[in-house]
């Protein structure tokens, strides 16, 4: 969507508590099938912030009684754009092939039985590498209430059609409504390869970026350029989108909350309509915590990290992805001068994890103080140090963990996740099989 949190599993996970939306957002948009994904993508961008699209066309206005008022509209009325725009033997296929699609679409008890008012409009046809596109939106007859529009009604479709071998296929219908079409798609993959994508103009500055990099502490390194429109879109040249989405689309300034939502997205992260599995939860309250984060620490992250910009340059702005399959790891704490620690880790599709340790304290807003990438194959997966003198946080699932100094006697740290003296050279990791591994981490 964001579609859409869209995207950012561990914010995924916890902003639909927050405002992007919960790690399987994408998962049930595909488990949903074809009822849901008919549905208009407002839902994504109310859930997810990564993926909320920009307007392309104006809203209805309706009286004090609800009832709809015609006004100017360019989405529907504007004239067709684009070099294929006076293509009429295309222009007519995409009509012929939008009025199939309205005629198999089986829309249920929420968008019951669409009454179309006049003929599909071609918003927008060109010529692209993968061949001939459109972007078609189709009113409709009378306004009714849509279920996922935040109180909106239903006054028309819209959907980007793809060139096929047998002729232009109609894509996902989305619904328009009167509170405006923040959370309709205005770009789509195409292609076999889905090397191509088109961007359509709303009228808004749109920054590009082709591929996602980490820097090695794990934060999120994005080029943007801007996108150059032409006679009512972009047409843009991409690395191959198969399994996985490494582009991004966002309006200026660049952030998760104006992401530019791409079509197909889902359909790329699922090709093989195969959910991906719900990461493990995996938490860990070190002794001591309750000082300070009291009976309800996950209601205060919900609240104070991942409603905040705590978590900003580790979440990938305009980005679409899956959930990844590693544990989701939380470690509450407190430092040794009374700070609030937290340890929360993110995971993109199949990239490495991330670990984050953060720190607030008296209610001042949590600040990243120490991050890296997480390897669970190793026997310490997670080693922080905190800044400050405030320690080292370790953790690995399950195990016994014991630390000492130099040469000095072992003591015992507990079991998962511990915060060790900031002079501990080495760890005793023994795992739930009985393996013992002693790691360093004097460094």
């Amino acid at each position: 969507m964001t579609i859409e949190e869209s995207d950012v599993r561990g914010v995924l996970r916890r902003v639909t508590d927050d405002l992007v939306g919960r790690p399987t957002l994408l998962d049930d948009v595909r488990r949903g099938g074809r009822r849901r994904l008919r549905r208009r993508r407002a839902v994504l961008a109310a859930l997810c912030a990564a993926v909320v699209a920009v307007p392309v066309g104006g809203a209805l206005h309706l009286a004090d009684d609800r009832a709809a008022v015609e006004v100017a509209s360019p989405l529907f009325d504007e004239p067709t754009r684009g070099d294929l725009a006076g293509d009429e033997r295309y222009l007519r296929q995409v009509r012929e092939a939008w009025w199939q699609r309205a005629r198999d679409a089986e829309f249920d008890g929420d968008d019951p039985h669409a009454v179309w008012a006049g003929d599909p409009h071609v918003v927008w046809a060109g010529k692209t590498p993968a061949g001939p596109a459109a972007y078609v939106a189709h009113r409709a007859t009378a306004a009714h209430e849509a279920s996922e529009s935040a109180g909106g009604r239903t006054i028309g479709y819209a959907a980007f059609v793809e060139p096929t071998a047998d002729g232009p296929r109609v894509m996902t219908l989305e619904t328009v409504t009167d509170v405006g079409t923040d959370g309709n798609s205005s770009a789509v993959l195409l292609g076999p390869r889905r090397d191509v994508l088109v961007v359509l103009d709303a009228g808004h500055p749109v920054e590009f970026s082709p591929t996602l990099r980490y820097a090695d502490d794990g934060r999120i390194e994005r080029t943007f350029q801007p996108v150059a429109f032409r006679d009512g879109a972009a047409v843009l040249s991409v690395p191959p989108q198969r399994g996985r989405v490494t582009v991004a689309l966002v309006r200026r300034p660049v952030s998760a909350t104006t992401a530019v939502h791409i079509a197909n997205a889902t359909d790329v992260l699922f090709a093989d309509r195969k959910a991906s599995p719900q990461p493990r939860s995996v938490t860990y309250t070190l002794p001591g915590a309750d000082r300070v984060w009291g009976d309800a620490p996950a209601a205060q992250v919900g609240r104070d990290v991942f409603a905040t910009d705590a978590l900003a340059a580790y979440v990938d702005p305009g980005g679409t992805h899956r959930a990844g399959g590693s544990p989701s790891l939380t470690v509450y704490g407190a430092t040794p001068d009374g700070r609030q620690l937290l340890l929360q880790t993110l995971q993109y599709d199949d990239d490495p994890a991330r670990a984050i340790a953060m720190l607030a304290h008296g209610g001042a807003p949590f600040q990243p103080v120490a991050s890296g990438f997480v390897d669970w194959a190793a026997p310490l997966p997670v080693r922080l140090r905190l800044p400050g003198g405030q320690g080292v946080l370790v953790a690995t699932e399950g195990a016994a963990l014991s630390y000492r100094t130099g040469a000095g006697r072992w003591h015992d740290a507990g079991r998962g996740a511990a915060l060790l003296p900031a002079d501990a050279t080495e760890v005793r990791v023994t795992a739930p099989g009985g393996t013992v591994t002693t790691v360093r981490v004097d460094s």
